[in-house]
């Protein structure tokens, strides 16, 4: 039988469904429960804070990046060996884009895919009665979806903690637990959303003390009682590649500079028989010499511009290495391959140079959402007509995009004719393009 677990989701954005997750994920943990984090969607910097919270690996699950197959199988391995699931939804519960039924990338796909029950958060400040009419809607709206109950947040005193509660429970639905307005237990954020977990300071203090405050406001035998074995079966097989590696041995950028690798692509790769080396470009090191493929993820490399365009051996190792190997960045790691980085002070910072590309922060614009790509050569993600599914998260301005083929055609979710994106010249290539998995 797989491991019982929920899924918290919530009506809308910013109204505390990740606090409430982590401090869910701490406090079981921290009675000696083995518990599996997960992240509905494509965001890369949860995945992370589950990981300090419970101890073990999170994964992320998102249905219209990944055929079902491999989020069916990514899901039960997660889960092997955990007394509790919890996957923190994304957005509000049912919010995704157009798409066959299930492939919306919704929370609600996963709650639906996994048999998850949906414990809402429900943040009630400036509301009595009606937070019941929410709680029904949501509890109603999708047959699919099994409903645990609700947590109040942002409750303001007993009396409006009664009056929302009674409301609530009158229609059969359970509340589980009832958060006071909290503004002293805060996670920072920056424009990309959330800081990243090694970067937060103190963050096991931090996340203990949002346990004792979800232990304190939320009754935990009652949570736990409400969840339900997820309803995934792997075969007991070897679950779908995720991605096929990019090489054999593939040198990995990793700081605080490039930190957006999903969990399930190294994984993945390992399973494949892929050996994986990290280094620092952040403190200066090279790739490693004896790999075949290097790749730079995604991170936030213009808030240390300075300290890479300064990293010596590193630039001079990644244009050795590129002479006659595959190179690949998305996103951060393309931009350090380009010619420059100009940071939001309107400082230019020189970079690689490998491609002939140039992006500011000077002038901010946010790119956001699903895509798809369709590899436009052959590359060490696959040959040429290769469709990839991922996402775009970034603020960053192309200055300029010069010389050099392009890397992919990139359309949206949303139907729009897909455009040339990114850029290629020899063993080099990267775009913007944040992948997840095969179409």
């Amino acid at each position: 039988m797989s491991a019982p677990g929920f899924v918290v989701g919530a009506p809308r954005s910013g109204g505390g469904k990740t606090t409430i997750a982590l401090g869910l994920m701490r406090a079981f943990a921290r009675r000696g429960m083995q518990v599996a984090g997960a992240k509905c969607g494509p965001d890369y910097i949860d995945p992370a804070f589950h990981r300090v919270a419970t101890g073990r690996d999170s994964v992320n699950l998102d249905s219209w990046t990944m055929p079902p197959a491999l989020l069916a199988a990514l899901a039960a391995r997660n889960a092997r060996g955990a007394d509790l699931v919890i996957a923190e939804g994304l957005m509000g519960f049912f919010d995704g884009v157009p798409a066959p039924p299930g492939r919306s990338g919704s929370s609600a796909d996963v709650a639906a895919a996994c048999g998850l029950p949906l414990l809402l958060v429900l943040d009630v400040a400036g509301q009595a009665q009606t937070a019941a009419a929410l709680a029904k809607g949501m509890a109603t709206f999708d047959p699919r979806i099994s409903f645990a109950g609700a947590i109040l947040n942002s409750v303001g005193s007993e009396r409006h903690r009664r009056l929302c509660g009674d409301a609530i429970e009158s229609l059969g639905i359970p509340v589980l637990g009832a958060m006071a307005r909290v503004t002293d237990l805060v996670l920072p954020e920056r424009h990309l959303g959330l800081v990243q977990a090694e970067e937060t300071p103190a963050l096991d203090t931090l996340l203990d003390a949002i346990a004792d405050r979800v232990e304190a406001s939320c009754d935990l035998e009652r949570i736990a009682a409400c969840a339900r074995p997820m309803t995934l079966n792997d075969g007991n097989g070897a679950p779908p590649i995720p991605l096929r590696p990019p090489g054999q041995r593939v040198a990995i950028a990793r700081d605080a500079a490039f930190s957006f690798l999903y969990p399930h692509l190294a994984q993945g790769w390992r399973a494949a028989g892929a050996e994986l080396k990290w280094f620092s470009p952040l403190a200066d090191e090279a790739p490693p010499a004896d790999c075949d493929c290097c790749w730079l993820p995604g991170g936030y490399p213009e808030l240390h511009a300075g300290r890479l365009s300064a990293a010596r051996r590193f630039l001079d190792g990644l244009r050795g290495f590129a002479q006659d190997r595959p190179v690949h960045g998305e996103c951060g790691g393309y931009m350090v391959m380009g010619a420059g980085i100009v940071d939001a002070a309107g400082a230019r910072h020189a970079m690689a140079g490998l491609l002939d590309v140039e992006t500011s922060f000077a002038k901010r614009k946010l790119h956001l959402g699903y895509r798809e790509a369709r590899l436009l050569a052959d590359h060490p993600l696959g040959p040429a007509g290769t469709v990839l599914r991922g996402h775009e998260f970034h603020y960053a301005t192309i200055v300029r995009e010069g010389e050099g083929r392009p890397f992919a055609d990139v359309g949206d979710a949303y139907g729009g004719a897909p455009t040339p994106a990114g850029r290629r010249n020899g063993f080099v290539s990267g775009s913007f393009f944040h992948v997840l998995a095969p179409a």
